[in-house]
């Protein structure tokens, strides 16, 4: 059993079962991917499960990230992410791409024919510092859970309310628990607050109607740190991808300035590469 400072990381059971991986005390540890090769390197890594990060994604299809893809370009990216993996796939659908629900609805339905199991709705539009009125958000959300019908879905339910800073400081908290409410009632699953790594702040939201998923970045708080707190989700949304292409770049400026190749080093073989995407 692999284990971190304060307890268990995982059951040595490994189960395809997505919704049994979130566990208050004991999260689903989720490195997002944006392709098919970063999935399955992720995959090989010892992932139980994966989660796209719509950045990576976006930037992997050559469009800015906020909205710009579009479910059909999303669905057919997502398809090609599922394949290469065996365990189960969240897709981070940010607004939906779409403010209506049935916007929403074109999407979730993109998202089950392409075979994730799982979404991350956002509660604002994409470029957007206003978040939707509750009620919007929760016909959206609601509108997800009925395309989804019998087939299993996750609905990941985000709230901005941390990362684009809504309202005054000493109430965000209140306000987050009461949008989680509003979306628990929704059909939500869980709650994702970016921006929130406060752990006196996370350990408050932590005890809200619904399991609590952080996003970390380097300085963030520690898995067996936010653990503790209670929280049962930890992703690392586009920092991966992030790293990934500030390689290419410090590996290309060095090429072209010092002429020499020392940032390149490090990099998984190609034969390794190729095993993983190979057909099985």
């Amino acid at each position: 059993m692999r284990e971190f400072v304060g307890g268990a990381l995982y059951d040595p059971v490994v189960t395809t079962d997505f919704a049994a991986l979130h566990r208050p005390g004991q999260p689903l540890l989720l490195a997002n991917a944006w392709d098919p090769a970063s999935a399955a390197v992720i995959e090989a890594a010892g992932a139980l499960a994966l989660a796209t990060t719509s950045s990576g994604v976006a930037w992997a299809n050559g469009v800015p990230d906020g909205g710009r893809l579009g479910a059909r370009a999303m669905g057919a990216a997502l398809a090609r992410i599922v394949a290469a993996v065996r365990i189960p796939v969240s897709a981070d659908i940010e607004d939906g791409y779409g403010p209506a629900p049935a916007d929403v609805a074109e999407t979730v339905r993109a998202v089950l024919d392409a075979g994730a199991v799982g979404i991350n709705l956002e509660d604002r539009a994409g470029g957007s510092r206003e978040l939707f009125a509750p009620a919007e958000q929760a016909a959206r959300i609601a509108a997800a859970r009925a395309a989804a019908g019998d087939a299993p879905l996750w609905i990941n339910a985000r709230t901005d309310t941390y990362l684009a800073g809504i309202g005054p400081a000493e109430d965000r908290v209140a306000l987050t628990l009461s949008l989680a409410a509003t979306y628990a009632d929704a059909g939500a699953d869980s709650l994702f607050v970016p921006g929130a790594i406060d752990l006196d702040v996370v350990k408050e939201l932590a005890q809200g109607p619904l399991p609590l998923n952080i996003m970390v970045w380097p300085g963030a708080p520690s898995v067996a740190e936010l653990a503790a707190c209670g929280v049962a989700r930890i992703s690392l949304g586009g920092a991966i991808a992030e790293a990934a292409y500030g390689l290419a770049d410090r590996a290309a400026r060095e090429l072209f300035t010092a002429g020499t190749y020392d940032s390149a080093a490090g990099g998984l073989p190609y034969a390794t590469l190729n095993k993983l995407l190979a057909p099985r």
